[in-house]
């Protein structure tokens, strides 16, 4: 069961090429992309409405897509505008489109109702456009539901266990670090603080800290339903970092987007930019080179669990405190499901 009537990430800007197509499942649903001749992503159902094959196995003639199979022709509204071999077009002769955005380098899409697809609501990441900042990005097929992907996101107590080559650090710092959990209407924050501790090794490689011990930061900023960005930076130790002076150290600003392709698998988009410094471009490039390994750490331990989770279905789970952050989370999920379960059923039962 999914949110529909809200934002997701669909695709990275560059994967939709001119006069290329793009076939993707999103939320149990098939999704062709394609661009029109002046660049701008459109959307349609992946599936011609004559006999079913994919549209993404036609190909884009000028602003339209044409079918592999016997050349339908689609508009960017998804109505059939050409048949060949006969004038008269069926009504029926149509599949659905979606709304698309392009910003930040990265496709959204609504899956949901299309008149409550507002572009103001979606999650801006002004990081990917500022020259400031180096970034590098990637999308992981995840075998496990998407929720498993924001749990393990938004208690990063974990971190010192499973990612000890490179963010870890002491496992003890993440399990002692003083946290702090709010949820909005829209969102939760978890702020997580680990002061004079041992920078890990991916820190160390990126940045020559003048202490042995660092200050170290994670703010972890969850938008309802599948988006995490994490801000996390260390500075020497005791020079202010947590009244706001971060001057001087390192900073990472992480994007996680967890969108659901089916109930158990999962398109996770990540990307992950670091304040850029003059002089400093091969250790900091020692920081992004480190991060296909964090996340793919990351994605064993999640598959791990769904595996786990099917082969003892129904086996209950014991939660500890460092889970209020996840669990705020997927309260404001399961709101977001019942509100839209409740419009339904008031329209099919007027």
């Amino acid at each position: 069961m999914f949110v529909y009537n809200a934002w997701y990430m669909a695709a990275w800007a560059d994967e939709v090429k001119p006069k290329g197509l793009l076939g993707r499942v999103l939320l149990n649903l098939p999704v062709v992309f394609y661009r029109t001749e002046n660049g701008m992503a459109l959307a349609l159902e992946d599936r011609c409405c004559h006999r079913a094959l994919p549209l993404s196995h036609g190909c884009v003639v000028g602003d339209q897509l044409q079918c592999g199979y016997h050349g339908l022709v689609y508009d960017r509204n998804g109505l059939c505008v050409k048949v060949p071999g006969q004038e008269r077009i069926p009504v029926q002769a149509r599949v659905r489109s979606y709304p698309v955005v392009e910003q930040d380098q990265m496709l959204w899409i609504w899956m949901g109702e299309p008149a409550l697809a507002n572009p103001a609501l979606i999650v801006r990441h002004p990081w990917h456009d500022d020259p400031a900042w180096v970034w590098i990005k990637d999308r992981y097929s995840i075998k496990a539901n998407y929720q498993l992907v924001t749990d393990n996101l938004m208690d990063l107590t974990h971190v010192g266990y499973v990612h000890q080559r490179t963010i870890g650090g002491t496992p003890q710092a993440h399990s002692d670090a003083d946290t702090q959990t709010t949820r909005s209407e829209t969102g939760v924050k978890v702020t997580r603080w680990m002061m004079n501790s041992v920078p890990p090794p991916s820190y160390l490689a990126a940045h020559k800290f003048n202490t042995p011990t660092v200050d170290r930061w994670m703010e972890i900023d969850f938008f309802a339903p599948v988006v995490v960005r994490i801000h996390t930076g260390a500075t020497d130790a005791g020079t202010g970092a947590r009244e706001g002076h971060r001057e001087g150290g390192l900073a990472f600003m992480g994007l996680n987007l967890q969108t659901p392709e089916t109930e158990k698998t999962t398109h996770y988009f990540w990307s992950g930019a670091h304040n850029y410094e003059e002089g400093q471009s091969d250790m900091r490039a020692k920081l992004l080179t480190s991060l296909p390994i964090t996340f793919a750490e990351d994605k064993v331990v999640v598959e791990a669990q769904q595996e786990s989770i099917d082969r003892l279905e129904g086996a209950p789970l014991v939660m500890i405190a460092s889970d209020a952050g996840l669990v705020h989370a997927r309260r404001l999920v399961a709101g977001m499901m019942e509100s839209e379960m409740k419009v339904r059923e008031a329209a099919a039962n007027p």
